[in-house]
Order: structure tokens, then sequence, then C-alpha cells
């Protein structure tokens, strides 16, 4: 069965590669490039790394969501589904493409892979990734996860226009608030 849905994914992920250099406007090449990249976050997780996977998965759809509402809103046309030429240089392009496929797939089929070290392979393969990428720096990237989080949430906050103090003043006891940009939430001032 893991064959079957490891073949299904790596023929889609082709296709819809192969759809990214075909298609005539950006939008439709930024669906395929995300289901392309899907799909490879699915053969990841075959090939038993649950964890790289996921992220993956998740980071490819939030860049490919913001670059469609990017698109949607500052292209100069609708959306991005005007047809439009995707590639510079379309031969030289296809050209290095393929050589650089053949040479991976040489580097795939005629480099000797090590030999797995007597034993199991480990229980938590997402543990053995975050030590094998962070090393002792796991508490600094963890602490610095927070901080950014802290600082996108501070960001929000401080540019929003207005909040529930603009609205009711000192007073918070009124029973309507006054609107100081008129047309928004609330009545009247009082």
């Amino acid at each position: 069965m893991e064959t079957l849905v490891f073949g299904c994914l790596a023929v889609t992920a082709l296709t819809m590669g192969w759809l990214v250099f075909v298609l005539g406007s950006m939008a439709r090449v930024t669906f395929a490039l995300l289901a392309a990249l899907v799909c490879v976050g699915g053969v990841t997780m075959l090939l038993g790394l649950p964890y790289l996977g996921v992220v993956l998965v998740l980071m490819t759809v939030m860049e490919m969501v913001i670059m469609a509402v990017f698109m949607i809103a500052y292209m100069m046309n609708p959306a991005g589904l005007m047809p439009m030429s995707m590639v510079h240089n379309r031969y030289g392009a296809m050209a290095i493409a393929a050589g650089v496929f053949l040479a991976l797939a040489a580097g795939i089929l005629l480099v000797p892979w090590p030999a797995r070290p007597a034993g199991e392979p480990p229980a938590d393969t997402t543990f053995q990734l975050g030590e094998a990428l962070m090393g002792t720096q796991m508490l600094t990237m963890t602490v610095l996860g927070l901080v950014l989080l802290s600082t996108m949430v501070a960001a929000i906050v401080l540019a929003t226009a207005r909040g529930r103090y603009d609205r009711y003043g000192d007073r918070l006891e009124r029973r309507v608030p006054r609107d100081p940009a008129a047309g928004g939430t609330g009545g009247a001032g009082r």
C-alpha cells in the first residue's frame, strides 16, 4: 500500500511541477506548485520523517496562500489569471532542469548508500532530526520562536488604529460608545 501511495504522490508531484511551466497564469501556477510541494511533503512522511513532512506541508500552504492573496490584491491583471509567460529562456531552463534531474538520478543510482548500523532505527525520528539540526542550540531556538511570536502579536496590536479604550474613553460605564472614526462600531459620541 505504501508503494502505491508513494507512486501516486510522486507522479502527481511531477505532473504538477510540469504544469508550473505549462500553465499561463500566476494564480494557476501558484496552486500547481502548492500541489506539487504538498505531494513532496507526503513523500517525506512516507520516508519516515513525519515531522519534517508536516512542517513542509504547513510552510508550503501558508506561503502559497499568502502569495495568492498578494497576487489578487496587487497584480495589474485580475487575480493573476491573465495569460503570461512563466519562464524566461524556456529552452535554456529546460536544458538546465533536465541536466540537474539526470545528475540527481545518477547520484541516487550510482552512489553507494551507507549501511545502517546494527540495531533498530530510533523510535522517535522527530527528536533525532531536531537533535541533528539544532544540537546544543535547541533551547535558543525555542526561545527565539517565542520571541518571534510575541513580536508578531505586538506588531498587530500596535498597528490597530483603535481599540476598546478609543471607543469608550475613560468612562467605561457608557451604554453606547463614541465612535471617533465615524461609521465604525458604536453609536454617536455622547
